[in-house]
């Protein structure tokens, strides 16, 4: 049985880059994300290149409905081989951190932390059973080198980053690989990059950030190297190494 890339907030711009990576390998494509339409694009895009894909509606940010979509996706295919969780909205989220208040973070914490923890306990018994499996979150910059002003999501993806290195260091040994990408980039074709460009980003954060934008299709490459690999529990661009 072919297995399964599971792309939790999946986009125009890594997620169909992933699939396409992914499906290169003979995997079969689950895509979830809140957007109907929007996936349904997506699979019929990627059925024109032959590669088997299924849209799964779903609120991330609700994380029973996070653990709903992995049984959904375990009732049409069988299984999930690698979960890859990034739900990068359009825009900023940036708030300065004397301003954050617990309800507005409470809903970030929800997307960036609670959601993945909870699709991780939902697919980690049935990996450990088979001896494979992968878990990648990709979060942005602020998770790990936070500045003053560009609180938010900051702290919900830094805790999401603290968990899967402490889950990485307990699974690899069971065959499965847990793993973070921190991107201080804007990914090409993405809603992100469509809703703000590098000019205006570094507006809000005061410059200090220098922005990049990568090709999604090299980064998916990269997120296949990682899973393969498995020597690497966080990639960071521009600047990366071994961790």
């Amino acid at each position: 049985m072919s297995k399964v890339l599971a792309i939790f907030g999946a986009g125009s711009g890594l997620g169909t880059a992933l699939a396409r990576r992914f499906g290169k390998e003979g995997f079969r494509v689950a895509l979830v994300a809140r957007r109907p339409d929007r996936l349904q694009t997506m699979v019929e895009e990627l059925g024109t290149e032959g590669i088997d894909a299924t849209a799964f509606p779903a609120d991330l940010s609700d994380p029973a409905g996070a653990t709903a979509a992995v049984q959904e996706i375990k009732d049409v295919y069988g299984r999930i081989d690698v979960v890859s969780y990034q739900p990068l909205p359009g825009g900023t989220a940036f708030v300065p951190a004397a301003e954050l208040d617990a309800e507005r973070l409470a809903h970030w914490v929800n997307l960036f932390l609670l959601s993945p923890v909870a699709i991780a306990h939902a697919v980690l018994p049935e990996m450990t059973e088979r001896g494979d499996g992968g878990f990648i979150v990709t979060g942005g910059f602020t998770a790990a080198d936070p500045l003053p002003f560009i609180s938010g999501i900051g702290p919900a993806m830094a805790g999401i980053r603290n968990f899967v290195y402490s889950l990485n260091g307990e699974v690899a040994g069971s065959g499965i690989y847990a793993g973070v990408v921190t991107l201080s980039a804007l990914i090409k074709h993405s809603e992100a990059y469509r809703a703000m460009t590098p000019e205006m980003l570094a507006e809000v954060t005061g410059g200090a950030t220098g922005m990049h934008v990568i090709d999604p299709a090299e980064l998916a490459d990269t997120y296949w190297r990682l899973l393969t690999d498995r020597n690497q529990t966080e990639y960071r661009f521009p600047a990366s190494a071994a961790q």
